[in-house]
């Protein structure tokens, strides 16, 4: 029965994959330029830095002060100032100064996607390792 059972998983996979490949070939657009590449790999990069990804984190529950984002993280003011700065040029960010203090907030709001979209797949993939090792061999 448990036989059965995984060749029906293996169908429903297959259709699944089968499916999400015609979606993406419905989306697929013109290769991009090296130059438009350059762009989208700058993009990736601000964002390849696990203390950026928490300082995002944080601003995505509302716009914060360096100070307060410092007292957040534990970081140092100069250490976030130059994590928000770059994220700020890559327009991520908004910076908004008041007296004394700066403010930053999210800018782009396809971050919020973006960040879902990844923690998804990861939160899947993870869920898929997991299941391999928490059922016995008899069982695969």
């Amino acid at each position: 029965m448990a036989e059965k059972k995984g060749k029906n998983e293996n169908k429903l996979d297959s259709k699944r994959l089968a499916s999400k490949d015609k979606e993406r070939q419905e989306l697929k657009k013109e290769p991009l330029s090296k130059e438009a590449l350059e762009l989208v790999a700058a993009r990736f990069r601000a964002l390849g830095e696990a203390s950026r990804l928490e300082l995002l984190q944080h601003l995505m529950q509302g716009e914060k002060s360096v100070q307060e984002l410092c007292q957040l993280t534990g970081s140092s003011q100069a250490n976030i100032s130059k994590h928000l700065s770059l994220l700020a040029d890559q327009g991520i960010l908004a910076r908004r100064k008041q007296g004394l203090f700066v403010f930053y907030s999210i800018a782009d709001q396809s971050i919020y996607t973006l960040c879902d979209t990844v923690c998804g797949a990861l939160e899947n993939r993870f869920a898929i390792v997991q299941k391999h090792f928490s059922h016995s061999p008899s069982e695969r």
